[in-house]
C-alpha cells in the first residue's frame, strides 16, 4: 500500500469512528469498499427464468399430476356410450362392464348426453392406456372414472357461490328477443312466470306495465350456472301492483303477498315452461285439421317438438296411452276436484303408466304432433268437478296463508325485501337492449 492508500484509508477510519459505527480493520475496510463498488453495466438485458435449484409447480387437472401423461377433451356424440370411448384406451368390454357396475351407485353410465363434455386422462406410450375418463354432466360437478390400478367413480361437486342479483324491466312491443340477448336465463323467466302465474295474465301484457326482481344466481368459478331461487318481486301491470315475498315457514319456501296471503295455488298455472298460447279454450274453433267449426276444450301450446311436459300438480295417473285423435296423451287425477289432460306428445316419458303418483313438475311427455295435430304442440284440458273448463280461467284456492305465529317474522322479511325493492330503478328506455315474454317485449336492465 503507498503513502497516498494509507492516508486515505486513516481518514475513513476516522470518519467511522465519529459517527460511532464499529471499526474493522484496514484490510476489511479494503474488502467491504470493493464489494460496495457497483458491477460495470451490461448493456445486454439477460432473461430471467428458474435456476436449477427452483422445483417446478406439477401440472394438476382433476385430482391428477398430468405432467407425464396425455390429456383429451371431447364432446359425447349422439348414441355414443361409455364403451365407445374406453374401448380405445386399452380397457375390454368385461372391464368396461366391471366400471359401470362399481359405479351404478355414483353415476348411471346409460345416461350419458350427447354434448356433454369428457375428457380422457391416458398414460403416454404406445398402447394409451387409460388412468381416467372425467365426465361433466354439469358444470356443477363432474364423475371420474378410475381405469388404472382398480376400477371405481366417484362424483366431485364444485363450490357453489350464491350471489344475490336484482333486475328491472319494462314492456314496450311485441317483438320476439330471446332471453338468452341480455343475459337472462330461461329458468329465471321461468320461476318469474311459475310466481306469479295464478295473479297476472302473461299473455296479456301490455305497454307500460313493469317489474323488478330480486334473485339469487348460482356461480361456479365466476360463471353463472343457475338459479337459486327469487326472493322477491314487483309487478305494475294495468295499473295493478302486485308483490311476491319469498318466506318459509316451516313447510317449504312459498310465495305470499303484502298482507300474508299465499300467491301460489296447489297447481301450476301452465304445464310447460313458459311458452307461446296458439289456440285457446273455445265453444266454437275453427278445426285446422277436419275442417269444420267445433268446440276446442283445452289450451294449445306452440313449443318444439321434444320439449318436456310437466304434471302442473301432484297427483295419480289414470290414464297413459295412445288414441287416434288424442295421439300420445297422459291423464292425471289431482285430487276428487281437479283433472288435467295432456295430448299430442311426441312420446310419454318413462315410467308414465296408470296408477303412478307423480309430483308437481315432474316431467311426464314430450311435445308432439302425434294423433289429429298439424304440428308440434301441447294440447291442455282441464276438469273441475267432471266438467272441462278453461284452465286459463279456472280459480283454484291459494295454499295456505302466513300463519299468526309467523307473521311477525314475516312482517320482518317483508320489509327487508321491500327496502331493496326500492333500490332498484325503475328503467324504461327505448334504447335498452328488449327480451320477449310471452310475445311481447321487455326491456330489461340487470343491476
Amino acid at each position: 500500500m503507498n503513502q497516498t492508500a494509507r492516508i486515505a484509508v486513516l481518514i475513513l477510519l476516522a470518519i467511522i469512528t465519529f459517527a460511532g459505527l464499529k471499526v474493522l480493520a484496514p484490510s476489511a475496510v479494503l474488502n467491504q469498499a470493493k464489494t460496495a463498488l457497483p458491477e460495470p453495466v451490461n448493456d445486454t438485458l439477460q432473461q430471467e427464468g428458474p435456476t436449477e435449484t427452483m422445483a417446478m409447480e406439477p401440472e394438476v387437472l382433476y385430482g391428477f399430476v398430468v405432467d407425464s401423461l396425455v390429456v383429451e377433451e371431447d364432446l359425447v356424440k349422439s348414441n355414443q356410450s361409455l364403451s365407445d370411448i374406453l374401448l380405445e384406451y386399452n380397457l375390454t368390454h368385461k372391464d368396461v362392464f366391471k366400471l359401470a357396475h362399481a359405479s351404478k351407485e355414483v353415476f348411471d353410465v346409460r345416461k350419458f348426453r350427447a354434448g356433454a363434455k369428457y375428457t380422457i386422462i391416458s398414460e403416454d406410450d404406445s398402447v394409451r392406456k387409460g388412468v381416467a375418463l372425467v365426465y361433466e354432466p354439469d358444470a356443477l360437478g363432474y364423475v371420474v372414472f378410475h381405469l388404472k390400478d382398480s376400477l371405481y367413480a366417484e362424483k366431485i361437486e364444485r363450490e357453489v357461490e350464491i350471489v344475490e342479483r336484482k333486475l328491472s324491466g319494462s314492456i314496450t312491443q311485441s317483438l320476439s328477443v330471446t332471453m338468452d340477448d341480455l343475459g337472462i336465463t330461461q329458468e329465471l323467466t321461468n320461476k318469474f312466470v311459475d310466481v306469479l302465474g295464478w295473479k297476472i295474465d302473461f299473455f296479456s301484457l301490455q305497454k307500460g306495465d313493469r317489474f323488478k326482481v330480486i334473485y339469487r344466481e348460482k356461480v361456479v368459478e365466476g360463471t353463472p350456472v343457475g338459479i337459486d331461487g327469487i326472493s322477491a318481486i314487483q309487478f305494475e301491470h294495468w295499473g295493478n301492483e302486485y308483490f311476491a315475498f319469498e318466506f318459509d315457514q316451516g313447510e317449504g319456501i312459498d310465495y305470499f303477498d303484502k298482507e300474508g296471503k299465499s300467491i301460489r295455488r296447489a297447481l301450476l298455472r301452465y304445464p310447460l315452461e313458459f311458452s307461446r298460447i296458439s289456440s285457446r279454450y273455445s265453444l266454437s274453433r275453427f278445426h285446422p285439421v277436419q275442417k269444420r267449426y267445433k268446440a276446442h276444450l283445452g289450451t294449445d301450446f306452440a313449443a318444439a317438438t321434444g320439449t318436456p311436459i310437466r304434471a302442473v300438480g301432484e297427483g295419480t295417473i289414470i290414464e297413459a296411452g295412445f288414441k287416434k285423435n288424442n295421439g300420445n296423451y297422459v291423464k292425471l287425477r289431482h285430487n276428487g276436484t281437479y283433472t288435467t289432460q295432456y295430448l299430442h306428445m311426441s312420446k310419454i316419458a318413462n315410467g308414465i303408466r296408470a296408477g303412478v303418483r307423480v309430483r308437481q313438475g315432474q316431467t311426464i311427455g314430450y311435445v308432439g304432433s302425434t294423433g289429429l295435430a298439424t304440428g308440434p304442440h301441447l294440447c291442455y284440458r282441464f276438469w273441475k268437478n267432471g266438467v272441462q273448463v278453461d284452465a286459463l280461467r279456472v280459480e283454484i284456492p291459494p295454499s295456505h296463508p302466513v300463519s299468526e305465529e309467523h307473521m311477525t317474522a314475516y312482517s320482518e322479511k317483508q320489509d327487508e325485501l321491500k327496502q331493496k325493492l326500492e333500490t332498484i330503478e325503475w328503467v324504461a328506455a327505448p334504447a335498452d337492449p328488449i327480451v320477449s315474454i310471452g310475445g311481447r317485449t321487455l326491456i330489461s336492465v340487470r343491476q
